[in-house]
């Protein structure tokens, strides 16, 4: 296939499997000017599958640079309501998300971090209605990535231009399953059954914590009373079956937030609201934060902490094989959504609702008395290595290999 016949099944995957739309749903569409080409293919894709409509919720990096470098304090302080209401609207009527990274992982590096992180905190609070119903799965969402070419050129700094542009195509599409062989659809069923047969394993075991080690990290982090191991695929309140994350390779479950202690190091740099962290390590005792340190970025990293209370804290624990296709690719992405995919995780600030036996239904505080974590903000980092031990504690303080060299034992 030609790489525009690829575009055209990777659209497909998108609406289909991805964010599985549904005849009359209104679909939210949020993409770079940049990628403009392949937003009018998912969009084609969106209207052939039934969709009632497809919003388009464009962005331009340089753009929201210069807002954040010359508007007032007051405005990125405060979201205009109509912003609000549109967002309050569309969530009202159950539309479903489709996200297409695509941007520069360095692209608001110079931006005064107390500016970034007034904006960060004031949409946050905006457009709570968004974030609720993501974190709860009220409606399906779908995370995926186009090729942008100041991202291409920082992944391939020895390309440039549409050389470096195709070339990262060419890794999105291979860890999105598409190649000139076989159907892509039927790639992610048998991908999926894996995955979930993992997770299936890990809630047999009902573990109660997991402990860590390897060259650079030695902790132990508890689990939620009640937590559910997921993998792959997530149904929305209507009952539709979805993919929030293409390409994954993840089997994820809530901590339990009273219950993280040891010394954390991350292995791959983080790149957060446009500006890379690199070598973050963090301490934590009785679920908290007591220290954090970067190379790179640690302004950056310390505002995120200070978030809120929640965000001193972890909300989701992710397995991933040293092994996977994108870890072995021996591809740095600087892009959170390939490189967790490349390795262990952990994410900084809130708990999935679906991670959480009747986290849809229950009441936040009830949730949070069994250690569900509670927070604006859900931002994964990287711990994973080849080296990486990881031991089940069992409810009777036995332990049960789980990673051993990266590796499911």
């Amino acid at each position: 296939m030609t790489l525009d016949q690829k575009l055209d099944q990777y659209a497909e995957l998108i609406v289909k499997r991805g964010v599985n739309v549904q005849p009359g749903q209104t679909i939210i569409l949020y993409a770079a000017v940049d990628e403009a080409y392949f937003a009018r293919k998912i969009v084609a894709a969106a209207y052939r599958a039934g969709a009632h409509e497809v919003v388009l919720e464009w962005s331009d990096q340089q753009i929201n640079k210069a807002f954040l470098t010359h508007t007032s304090l007051e405005r990125l302080a405060n979201v205009p309501e109509y912003d609000i209401l549109k967002a309050n609207t569309l969530m009202a009527n159950n539309a479903s998300r489709i996200s297409l990274v695509s941007q520069d992982p360095d692209g608001l590096a110079g931006v005064d971090s107390t500016r970034l992180q007034t904006m960060t905190k004031a949409n946050q609070k905006a457009f709570t209605s968004v974030r609720e119903a993501t974190m709860k799965d009220d409606i399906s969402w779908l995370v995926v990535a186009a090729a942008g070419q100041a991202w291409a050129e920082k992944v391939f700094p020895d390309l440039s231009g549409q050389a470096a542009v195709n070339r990262l195509w060419e890794e999105i599409l291979k860890d999105v399953r598409i190649d000139d062989t076989s159907d892509a659809i039927d790639h992610w069923n048998h991908h999926i059954k894996k995955l979930q047969a993992k997770a299936d394993w890990l809630n047999q075991q009902n573990f109660k914590a997991l402990h860590y080690k390897n060259a650079k990290s030695d902790f132990t982090i508890g689990l939620a009373e009640g937590h559910i191991w997921e993998a792959a695929i997530s149904q929305d309140k209507a009952g539709n079956i979805f993919i929030p994350n293409m390409p994954t390779e993840e089997v994820f479950t809530a901590p339990d937030n009273r219950h993280i202690d040891g010394h954390v190091a991350a292995t791959m740099p983080l790149s957060y609201q446009g500006n890379l962290i690199d070598n973050i390590a963090l301490d934590f005792k009785d679920g908290r934060i007591i220290d954090a340190t970067a190379t790179r970025g640690e302004n950056v990293l310390k505002q995120l902490i200070e978030t809120d209370d929640g965000s001193k804290s972890l909300g989701e624990v992710s397995l991933v094989p040293d092994p996977s296709p994108i870890s072995q690719s021996g591809i740095l992405f600087y892009n959170t959504l390939f490189d967790e995919n490349a390795s262990d995780h952990l994410a900084i600030g809130a708990a999935y609702a679906s991670n959480i036996s009747d986290g849809k239904t229950a009441s936040p505080e009830s949730l949070a008395s069994r250690g569900w974590n509670i927070s604006d903000v859900h931002v994964d980092f990287m711990i994973g290595s080849s080296d990486m031990m990881i031991d089940g504690i069992t409810q009777d303080n036995h332990s049960v290999p789980v990673f051993r060299n990266g590796d499911w034992a």
